[in-house]
This record gives C-alpha cells, structure tokens and sequence, in this order.
C-alpha cells in the first residue's frame, strides 16, 4: 500500500502521460483539465468550482485557468444563465488533450494487466472500486467527525 501511494503522490501516471503527448505542460494544467471535464456535465465551471475540486486557492486556480487560455486548451465567456459571471469552457485542443492524456493512461494499464487473466482482471476491477468506495466513505465521515 505504501508503494502504491508513493507513486500516486509522485503522479508517476501522470507525468508519463504528459511526458508523452504534451512535455510543455505541467501536473496542474492537468489537473485543471480535468477539473473542468468532469464538471462540465453538472452544468457551467467557474474559476471557483475549479478551485474547490482542486483544493487550492481561487487566485491559483484563476492563474492556472489563465495559462491554459493562453494556450489554447480553455476559453472564458459569459455565463447563459448570467451575463456578469465567466465561466470556463475547454475548446477542442483542451479535449484532444485529454484524449491522448487518457490514452496513454489507459495503455500503461492496459500494459500492467496484459498477462493477466481475464477473470483476475474483472475481480480485481471488482475489488478495487469496492476498495475506493469505502475508502471515500470511511475518509468523509472521519473528515466530518473531526470538524
């Protein structure tokens, strides 16, 4: 388990995956990306909804929403619901991005599991997620409990 964390908190995947479709960008212009992929289905982002699922500070999060409209994988416009407020929208680049991102992901994992037997594959895809789940729960209710 501590191997296990150790690479995640080192982003070994993710750093891969950039290393191999877009070495310019770093860990955070990921992780804004992404931010905004799985927000986008619950309706209009903000700098503040990227923030808040980010964990940082709104200032930060205008500042790395800012770089990746510099570079063309995020826009801002005006809100449909209101005009005053901006909202964060990804453009073709930023969702070809995370395509290719998301490739690479799928492929080293594809790589890890490829002698695996299938049984073992869908057993383990079974436990882990059971494993994730009650992780979330169990880490939620303590973070509640604590305030």
């Amino acid at each position: 388990m501590g191997r296990w964390r150790t690479m995640i908190g080192r982003r070994v995947l993710a750093r891969l995956a950039i290393s191999n479709v877009a070495p310019s960008l770093e860990i955070t212009h990921l992780d804004v990306l992404d931010a905004v992929r799985r927000a986008e289905p619950e309706g209009e982002v903000t700098v503040g909804t990227i923030a808040e699922m980010m964990r940082i500070d709104p200032s930060r999060a205008s500042r790395i929403v800012g770089e990746m409209v510099t570079r063309g994988a995020l826009r801002r416009e005006a809100s449909q619901a209101d005009a005053r407020r901006i909202i964060v929208v990804m453009t073709e680049l930023g969702q070809q991005l995370m395509i290719k991102i998301q490739a690479v992901k799928r492929d080293v994992i594809e790589s890890v599991l490829a002698d695996w037997p299938e049984e073992d594959v869908a057993t383990f895809s079974h436990l882990f997620d059971r494993f994730v789940t009650s992780f979330e729960q169990v880490c939620t209710i303590r973070a509640k409990d604590a305030d």
